[in-house]
């Protein structure tokens, strides 16, 4: 199929530069495995697994199986009232391989769905512990918790924010976890655990009784890769249980061995309240989120109401969509039978190995990765995102896909990559970051040096970096 370039007005994209994408887009016709291809036939390698989505790779015949013969034999059934069978197998297994004691699954569309149910659940397990004073939310700086219009008044990235109003004006935000001293630490950095006691701070200055619940990425993902100092989420699960606050965490890029334990939760051995899911629950097959919910906020709430009654009045049209069912038990089925969450965690150090020998690059200013997840800061090169959406770009016609967020590329490749796969990403960012941005002043002006890249592209072309 070829399209017409007058026919893309009409799609209003979402996070997108609408008119520089439709000068020149970007179009995918098919993806397999760890690759895109354009309508031009052109070969991408996806390294951030779509938008974390595809921990599983690209085009999984066995879901698209699965989809199939479930949208053939039952595409649909009302989620109030009723049941069908695959919800409930779906939800034992993701069940299965939540933390201890977060076995009760609840189904929603979305990752930001997820985000604003739980926000949901927080205020209803007060209400009706008689504690309905407990209204107001905790989140962070430079925390991303969907767009709806709860996760959004959570999020901590101010142009996700500015043009809707104050949305839900009872949040408060606890301080971002970078330091300068921690940049281009791999893993958890040793300082910073006391950022945590922001929540202290915010006790003291609202009362522990009106917070209902404290937010955070156990990495923080789209901002960037931050990963949480050694003690930090620790002492934010002591001062929750202190004065009564659930602890939620956003588990939606995290999640489905991306840390190489099923979730960061128990990468990190800090069991949450609940924990919002999405994104690689269905590897990207369907849209699905979820939320897993402790067993005594479950029970708080679901004890409270008269038998026969509705405990929680909440829930969407496509709660547990059948087709969404079946691909996400296919997807569970996958990571089970290869071994992807071990996998993951064995290509690790070599994939960070990789990422962190790029810190040499003259426009990289820090780097951050755990597990299967980094972020490379750039050097700003003009306005604000700037750097980060003219370096994806060209990326881009290099062949690599990376997701990037103001001037941060955020690296997640897929669980079934191999070593190969990430000396071909490797390769890829170190000819642009190396290269294409390597420039030299002439007559007060900026210019590539034209000489200094033939020499280079020659050498990249003879030897794997």
């Amino acid at each position: 199929m070829r399209i017409d370039l007058k026919s893309l007005e009409n799609l209003w994209m979402p996070f997108t530069s609408n008119r520089d994408f439709k000068s020149k887009p970007r179009l995918i016709e098919r993806a397999e495995g760890v690759y895109l291809y354009t309508t031009d036939g052109h070969q991408i390698i996806d390294a951030s697994s779509g938008l974390f989505c595809c921990a599983a790779g690209h085009s999984r015949p066995e879901i698209a199986e699965a989809v199939q013969r479930q949208l053939s034999k039952l595409a649909y059934t009302a989620p109030f009232q009723m049941g069908h069978e695959l919800s409930f197998e779906l939800a034992r297994r993701v069940a299965e391989l939540s933390p201890e004691g977060l076995d009760r699954v609840f189904f929603v569309n979305s990752g930001s769905e997820a985000i604003d149910t739980s926000i949901k659940i927080a205020l209803a397990y007060h209400y009706v512990r008689g504690e309905g004073q407990r209204q107001r939310l905790v989140s962070r700086e430079r925390a991303y918790h969907g767009v709806n219009l709860g996760g959004t008044a959570l999020s901590g990235m101010v142009k996700n924010r500015q043009a809707f109003g104050v949305g839900m004006p009872a949040v408060a935000h606890l301080r971002h976890t970078w330091l300068p001293e921690n940049r281009f630490v791999r893993g958890q950095p040793e300082r910073g655990a006391e950022l945590a006691d922001d929540l202290e701070r915010i006790v003291s200055n609202y009362g522990a009784d009106s917070i209902a619940a404290c937010f955070v990425e156990p990495i923080a993902g789209s901002t960037g890769c931050l990963v949480p100092p050694v003690g930090y989420l620790e002492r934010l699960r002591e001062i929750c249980d202190e004065n009564g606050i659930l602890l939620v965490f956003d588990e939606v890029i995290c999640g489905f061995g991306r840390t190489g334990e099923p979730f960061a939760s128990q990468s990190f051995s800090v069991r949450p309240d609940m924990m919002t899911l999405a994104k690689a629950l269905t590897n990207a097959a369907q849209p699905m989120g979820a939320i897993a919910v402790g067993r005594k906020v479950y029970d708080t709430i679901v004890n409270a109401a008269p038998e026969r009654t509705i405990e929680l009045f909440h829930g969407y049209t496509y709660s547990g969509h059948p087709a969404a069912c079946a691909a996400g038990i296919a997807t569970m089925d996958i990571y089970k039978n290869e071994n992807l969450f071990e996998r993951g965690r064995r290509l690790s150090d070599y994939f960070l190995d990789r990422i962190f020998s790029l810190q040499d690059c003259g426009s990289v200013t820090d780097i951050r990765g755990y597990g299967m997840l980094a972020g490379i800061d750039l050097a700003p090169s003009g306005p604000a995102g700037d750097a980060g959406i003219t370096t994806q770009k060209k990326l881009f016609w290099e062949g690599l896909h990376v997701k990037s967020t103001g001037d941060v590329l955020i690296v997640a490749p897929p669980l079934i990559s191999t070593k190969e796969h990430v000396d071909e990403i490797h390769y890829k960012l170190k000819k642009v970051l190396t290269i294409v941005w390597s420039k030299i002043k002439v007559d007060g002006y900026l210019t590539y040096n034209v000489y200094f890249q033939c020499i280079i592209t020659g050498l990249l072309q003879s030897i794997r970096i």
